[in-house]
This record gives structure tokens, C-alpha cells and sequence, in this order.
């Protein structure tokens, strides 16, 4: 524990450090005036500062504790022998975390820190509940505001094409009847997606998204999700998808968690390709672990953006007007480490990114209902 002392009668602070020493305290150094101890504390960053009040100088002791407090929140402890009643309601103003009475016994020098410190840390606790609190309820109503705004486009949609169907069908021909019917399909689907990664966001929230493996085929898993999204991605994407390894043998993981990594990643790489093009889902199924790589021909990723990229609402500075929320990254991190894997990201603008989840290959003894 190291403490900084602001003393100027020197006979007095070498009293001081050599009973902090024998207290077992590290004395970082000796100031001997309020301006002194404000430069020792910004270079030595102490646990503590023992300060006099009464110091000769333009700042006294009151006016650099509070100078410490503000700048560097590190506790101080004023020392003093007396002081005129002003001089005491000046010192109280600043908040000090104690007093001790000049002379001084080790048993109360060792108490006023040790209770001092003890303030300290409370006080930090207390502040750090109170930013999480804070940051919580800003991303829920970040959420509620997300939310709405995001179901009012589908919503909005599937609104007037079924007015476009009541009112018009008989003006419509086949076809357009037919394209209305999906677009209102898509519409629907992309609340659903949405609806499941708030749902997903507030398990993760809650710590209640368990990891629960259990063995499937992933070659037929793959190409059953890859089926959907390229029904759903429609003729300007090809979605490509390659093995290597012993992809036809069963495999333990969470499938719920992994749809949720591979349907968001390839969902991103249409999203964000807006020209289309081939998207590649290539799988290796190692004996000691799976490899996912999903490359995009899309927009590519900002290197300012990629320390961020995995934080819930963050999007790339430059997505311009694709519509999205911010939380699908942040989604499949989660679902990764629950798995106890990793992701990694390799982008260029205006080029593509690929991404790439790794995750260790659970033993099939683990898994005890039937693949599927």
C-alpha cells in the first residue's frame, strides 16, 4: 500500500515514514509543500495521502487535498495539531476520509488509514453500481427506442401490401400477388429475427443463455440454414458452401447457439454487400475443433471501427443508410464464448470481410440425446 506524505516540518514526516514502515505501508515519498504534494502524487499515483493542512506556500493543505480529490480521486487524511474553527470547516468541505492529531500514536496512525482506505474503496464500489445501473437502464431504453423504430419499417409494410391485396387484388395480376405475398413473408421474418435477438440480448443480459450441446449433423444443419437465407437473400446472392474434414459425422454443440452465430454472420454479409455477389461459407471440422470462415464481397469494416465491433448498438461508420441495429455481432460473441471459442475479423473497404469462429470440438460422450 503506498502513501504519499505532505508534511513540512521534516522531523515530523520521518516520524511519519518510519512508522508507516514499520506499519508495513510503502512510503513513496516526502512533500514538504500543498504544490510539491500535488506534483508527487500525479508522478508517484499513491494509495493515499497523508496531508497537513496548516503549510506554508500559495496553496495550503485544504486547497491541495481538494486539488488531489478532483484530479486524482485518491483519499486523503488531513494531520494537524490545531486550527482555528475556520481553518476546520474549510478542511471538512473537502470530504477528508479522517484526521489524525499530531502527536501521533502508531495504534491510530495504522486505524485512520486503514479506515480511510476502507471509505475509499466503498465509495468506488458505490460509484461503479451506480455507472452499471445507469449504463443498464440507458441500454434498455436504447432497446425499447431500437425496437420500436426497427419494427415500424416491416410493420409499416406488411400494412400497405395487405391493403394493396384487400383493395386491389383484383387489378393485381398472379405475379404481383405472388411477390406482395413474400415481400409480406420478409417483412415478417425480419420481425422475427429481430424480436429473437432482443429476446437473445436479454438472456445474455440476465446471464441465463446456458450452453447446452448436444450432437447434430452439421452438414445437414449447414445446408438447411444456408437454404433459407439464400431463399431469403433471392437471385442477386450465390451462397456457397464448402467442407472440409469429417463434416458428416455427428458433432456436440449448442444448436441454438450456433444458428444464431452462422444466421447472423451470413445475414450481415448479405446485408452489407449491397451489390451482391458470392458468399462463402467454408466449414473445417478438425478433430479438436470446428472452423466457420464467412466471407462477403461487401463494404468491408473501418480499421476505427473494428475495437468496437463487437459492442451491443455499435454500428461501422460507414453503413450509411443500410438498416440494422447493432446487436448481431454482439449476439454471436456471446454465443461463441459460450462455447469457449473465439472470433476474429479480416476486412478490407470496399473489398469484404471474412469472419472467422473457432470452437473447440466437445466430445460426443458429453451429448446425451440422439444428433439430430
Amino acid at each position: 500500500m503506498k502513501v504519499l506524505i505532505v508534511e513540512d516540518e521534516i522531523i515530523v514526516a520521518r516520524q511519519l515514514s518510519n512508522s508507516l514502515k514499520k506499519l508495513n505501508y510503502e512510503v513513496v515519498a516526502i512533500a514538504t509543500s500543498g504544490e510539491e504534494g500535488i506534483e508527487k502524487t500525479a508522478l508517484t499515483q499513491p494509495d493515499l495521502v497523508l496531508m497537513d493542512i496548516v503549510m506554508p506556500g500559495e496553496i495550503d493543505g485544504i486547497d491541495a487535498a481538494e486539488e488531489i480529490r478532483r484530479r486524482f480521486s485518491i483519499p486523503v487524511v488531513f494531520l494537524t495539531a490545531y486550527a482555528d474553527q475556520e481553518t476546520v470547516s474549510r478542511a471538512a468541505m473537502t470530504d477528508p476520509f479522517g484526521y489524525i492529531l499530531k502527536p501521533f500514536q502508531p495504534k491510530d496512525l495504522y486505524a485512520t488509514i486503514q479506515v480511510a482506505l476502507r471509505k475509499h474503496q466503498v465509495e468506488k464500489e458505490l460509484e461503479a453500481a451506480t455507472q452499471k445501473a445507469e449504463a443498464e437502464k440507458r441500454q434498455k431504453s436504447e432497446l425499447v427506442s431500437l425496437a420500436a423504430h426497427e419494427f415500424r419499417t416491416p410493420l409499416t409494410a406488411i400494412k400497405n401490401l395487405a391493403q394493396l391485396l384487400e383493395f386491389y387484388s383484383e387489378k393485381l395480376t398472379e405475379a404481383k400477388k405472388q411477390r406482395h405475398a413474400q415481400q409480406i413473408q420478409h417483412s415478417v421474418d425480419e420481425m422475427l429475427k429481430l424480436l429473437d435477438d432482443i429476446l437473445t440480448l436479454s438472456k445474455v443480459e440476465k446471464g441465463s443463455l446456458a450452453f447446452e450441446p448436444s450432437p447434430i449433423y452439421l452438414e445437414g444443419f449447414c445446408i438447411n440454414l444456408i437454404d433459407n437465407l439464400q431463399f431469403i437473400a433471392g437471385d442477386r446472392y450465390h451462397l456457397v458452401l464448402n467442407y472440409s474434414g469429417d463434416a458428416r459425422q455427428p458433432v456436440c454443440v449448442d444448436s441454438y447457439l450456433l444458428r444464431h452465430i452462422l444466421s447472423n454472420l451470413l445475414t450481415n454479409a448479405i446485408k452489407y454487400s449491397p451489390t451482391g455477389g458470392k458468399i462463402s461459407v467454408q466449414v473445417n471440422c478438425q478433430p479438436e475443433q470446428l472452423v466457420f470462415k464467412i466471407s462477403d464481397p461487401g463494404i468491408g469494416i473501418p480499421s476505427a471501427d473494428l475495437d468496437h465491433l463487437f459492442e451491443s448498438f455499435h454500428r461501422s461508420s460507414n453503413v450509411g443508410d443500410i438498416p440494422g441495429t447493432g446487436l448481431g455481432l454482439s449476439i454471436v460473441k456471446q454465443c461463441v464464448e459460450l462455447h469457449q471459442g473465439a472470433i476474429a475479423v479480416e476486412t478490407h473497404l470496399n473489398q469484404g470481410s471474412t469472419f472467422i469462429v473457432t470452437l473447440p470440438r466437445q466430445p460426443l460422450d458429453q451429448c446425451t440425446i440422439s444428433p439430430s
